[in-house]
């Protein structure tokens, strides 16, 4: 397959990356700027250009990597151009299928993905829809394109803003537990260096042991906490504090709002 890629922002560049490191050579990819299309050229030796008219000629893949604002724009300038033969994945947070489609030829196949920013160093995942004229084949194109830089699971279109709130969001809760953890280090006396690599690794770790190990995070949580030992005591203080409820609340919070930037609401 041939793939262009429409806007090589962070997501867009790690996608690239993610397809050069899997030994995928035919790929196109554009910017605004002609210092940026060369750069990108030259680093990860693609076809780069400014002319995303000119990207997406003989794509069998074509992926919308622009931010969501720019969406329109862009399908104004290539939509008529694209064709039921090619398969129209677009990146872009909350814009639903219909209003791709909208700007479309008819049956032009188009499916909705949900990427995280892990993908830039390839550990992310994405959640990725059908439109109404995305198939198995065009599914399975997008997914072969996002597992270059992570995992990928399928869902129903009304999902995906349940995604977007978990994953999606999601990196920027573990920033925030970490920033809190390493903080709690400073108060105990570590150095700023020592408490960012203790928790940093130990955030890595368990990811680790939750996926590679299949462990279940209660399983994972009794093994750390011994009756009445430090971890009791501290995750009696979390839930005393209403962590987990607060967590509940903050996903549930984003998931509305990813519902209202769908509806093009400000």
């Amino acid at each position: 397959m041939r793939i262009a890629i429409l806007g090589a922002g962070k997501i867009g560049e790690s996608l690239i990356a993610g397809l050069r490191s899997s030994d995928w050579a035919d790929i196109v990819a554009t910017s605004r700027r002609e210092d940026r299309a060369q750069a990108l050229s030259e680093r990860y030796k693609v076809d780069a250009t400014t002319s995303n008219p000119e990207a997406i000629h003989g794509a069998d893949v074509v992926v919308l990597a622009v931010k969501p604002q720019d969406i329109a724009a862009l399908l104004g300038e290539i939509g008529h151009l694209l064709s039921a033969s090619q398969t129209v994945v677009s990146v872009a947070a909350a814009i639903p299928t219909a209003a791709i489609e909208r700007h479309l030829p008819a049956d032009v196949p188009v499916v909705r993905a949900m990427p995280n920013t892990p993908s830039t160093v390839h550990e992310g995942i994405a959640g990725i829809c059908a439109g109404r004229h995305a198939g198995r084949e065009h599914m399975d194109r997008a997914a072969t394109v996002l597992r270059a830089v992570g995992d990928v699971v399928e869902v129903p279109e009304s999902a995906m803003d349940a995604i977007t709130a978990v994953s999606g969001s999601g990196p920027a809760y573990y920033a925030l537990l970490a920033e809190a953890m390493i903080d709690a280090g400073l108060l105990l006396g570590l150095s700023r260096e020592i408490s960012t690599r203790l928790v940093v690794q130990t955030m890595l770790g368990t990811a680790k042991l939750l996926r590679d190990e299949g462990v279940h995070p209660v399983e994972l949580r009794e093994m750390v906490t011994s009756p009445g030992g430090t971890t009791t005591r501290a995750i009696r203080e979390l839930e005393q504090a209403g962590v987990r409820a607060a967590f509940l609340n903050a996903i549930n919070a984003a998931m509305e709002r990813s519902k209202e930037l769908a509806r093009g609401e400000e």
